[in-house]
């Protein structure tokens, strides 16, 4: 299968490209497409080294798939091209997820909703990947109202310079910066852009998107995002309110048997998830399972996970995987 990473050389593309090739996904010919100023640089694939080329390259060489990772405007203009081209595009910025002709996917919750026909199919926000598929298996045994959300997000989600930011800030180094205030030894309460209504377009995206995937709008979901100075993944203090009340066991065991789910939850012993122990890992760590004794029929727990990884990159193979099993790449559709 011919596939393109468009963004080969951010964190998010650089990520992708470990991901195919951990996972084996069957590439017979990689296209590593950046801007022009990358153009020409070379990338290390299985071993092999492949020149990155420019879009317009990478139209021209008609790849079946095509996984994107280099923003919004450049989604925006250049994913619909591909598109034009007869490639199936996975985009992993913002630029589609809202669309109401497009589908917005993790693969656990609903990839049942793909088809041939679907060819830009967007990648859900990191902090929303990881809670609904938490929340599906959940939703599906006792219906839940309403989600209460605090997340705790690592700098990697923001990228290479807000990394740089924070070990510069260790190391004493005034360098560029990525937030309008000092990350090390701090937390902002601020991901995104403020928006009318006093939330940051992050928390909107966590409302919207969640509503979307789970293809429910009656589920209510307020959202308070928040920047931490870790590197390894996202975390998140999450409330359920379910429509019926529910036993602590079996919620355990719905969480243990559904998919892409790795349950820690001994706290006699100290066992919760932790972004170190979700770093490079694929699966979404749940733990500190309890009921809301201040509400009937509701649920806290703390969901972590790699937002490069399932929050990104793995979200994305994982779609490419679904479409390559159900034959849905690399077919010409009629109109």
């Amino acid at each position: 299968m011919k596939i393109a990473v468009v963004g080969a050389t951010g964190l998010v593309g650089t990520k992708m490209l470990q991901v195919l090739e951990e996972r084996n996904f069957p590439v017979t010919e990689l296209i590593p497409v950046a801007s022009a100023k990358s153009v020409g640089k070379e990338i290390t694939f299985k071993g092999k080294q492949y020149k990155v080329v420019s879009v317009e390259d990478a139209i021209k060489m008609k790849p079946d798939l095509a996984l994107f990772s280099a923003g919004g405007s450049t989604s925006l203009e250049q994913a619909p091209l591909f598109a034009a081209a007869g490639t199936t595009v996975v985009d992993n910025s913002s630029a589609w997820r809202m669309d109401p002709t497009k589908k917005l996917v993790v693969p656990e919750v609903n990839a049942d909703v793909l088809t041939a026909e679907d060819k830009i199919i967007a990648n859900p926000n990191c902090s929303t990947i990881q809670m609904v598929v938490a929340l599906k298996p959940l939703h599906d045994r006792y219906k839940i109202k309403r989600v209460v959300v605090s997340t705790y997000q690592s700098v990697t989600g923001t990228g290479v310079k807000a990394v740089e930011q924070l070990f510069n800030e260790r190391k004493g180094i005034d360098g560029p910066k990525a937030y309008p205030y000092q990350i090390d030894l701090n937390v902002l309460p601020h991901i995104d852009v403020f928006t009318d209504n006093g939330y940051t377009k992050e928390e909107m995206k966590m409302i919207k998107e969640t509503q979307k995937i789970m293809g429910d709008d009656s589920i209510k979901v307020t959202a308070t995002t928040v920047r931490i100075p870790v590197m390894g993944g996202h975390s998140e203090s999450v409330n359920i309110e379910f429509a019926e009340d529910f036993d602590l066991a079996e919620v355990r065991s719905i969480l243990e048997k559904a998919p892409g789910i790795i349950v820690t939850d001994d706290v006699a012993n100290l066992k919760y998830p932790m972004p170190l122990d979700a770093h490079d890992k694929d699966e979404v760590f749940v733990g500190r399972i309890r009921r809301d004794e201040s509400q009937a029929n509701t649920l806290n727990c703390w969901i972590v996970a790699d937002n490069l990884r399932k929050g990104a990159a793995t979200n994305a193979v994982q779609i490419a995987e679904y479409l390559a099993a159900k034959h849905l790449i690399g077919q010409t559709v009629e109109a």
